[in-house]
């Protein structure tokens, strides 16, 4: 017998080491940033403080992150080039990035980044214990009856005997602080809901590529330079 897996889902996962002062000055600089918050209403019960909500998205502009974001360019590059990107054709915009601190039970709940094209997470703190990188599957190609990975009544009478990665309906990725890990933006994603995190601070951005020369090319974004503000 032979099982074939088609269209797999890749996420980049590798780590990045910065040294231990620098990372607690980001950790310090990240600090200030929800002291202070600009927007504190707007984050949910249970939900962890995220500083794109906040007046903090653009920490690929804060010179204090410099050093890290030149680190994060080259795991984009290794992550390109895993997937055969002719990077001599594209421009690379670091389009929005933030930080985020989860405390206690505070959740990351599943979520898209639907305006960019590729998106990552570096975990500047975090225990082992802390919260993990959960992705969800929304097509969930090989569910032949519907609901037959998620039904809490099948999974209760174990009709599917035990999970796979073949009908998972989510997976749970293990991440270690100074991991980053790198997927498509439309993914679904968020944190794990049951565990619970001694401030783990993570760094998430979103990354939108446009095409150097259009011509003669139909689905790449044009370059900043073709367009006109109406």
């Amino acid at each position: 017998m032979k099982i074939h897996n088609f269209f797999p889902l890749s996420v980049f996962q590798d780590q990045i080491q910065i040294s231990i002062d620098e990372k607690n000055n980001l950790i310090n600089e990240i600090r200030k940033m929800k002291d202070t918050s600009q927007n504190l209403g707007s984050i949910g019960k249970s939900e962890s403080w995220t500083g794109d909500t906040q007046g903090f998205e653009y920490l690929h502009k804060n010179k204090v992150f410099d050093k890290l974001f030149d680190e994060i360019k080259k795991k984009i590059i290794l992550y390109l080039n895993f997937l055969k990107v002719d990077q001599e054709q594209i421009d690379i915009f670091m389009q929005r990035s933030w930080a985020t601190i989860s405390n206690n039970k505070e959740v990351i709940r599943k979520h898209q980044h639907l305006q960019s094209h590729i998106s990552f997470a570096y975990y500047l703190k975090k225990n082992p214990e802390d919260a993990n990188f959960i992705l969800h599957d929304e097509i969930k190609r090989n569910e032949f009856i519907p609901a037959l990975f998620t039904s809490k009544t099948l999974q209760k009478e174990k009709v599917v005997k035990e999970p796979t990665y073949a009908s998972a309906p989510r997976i749970n990725l293990e991440v270690k602080e100074d991991d980053i890990v790198i997927f498509p933006s439309k993914t679904p994603h968020g944190t794990d809901q049951t565990l619970n995190n001694n401030e783990r601070i993570s760094i998430s951005g979103d990354v939108i590529f446009l095409a150097k020369d259009s011509n003669l090319l139909e689905h790449l974004t044009p370059s900043f330079n073709n367009w006109k503000k109406l």
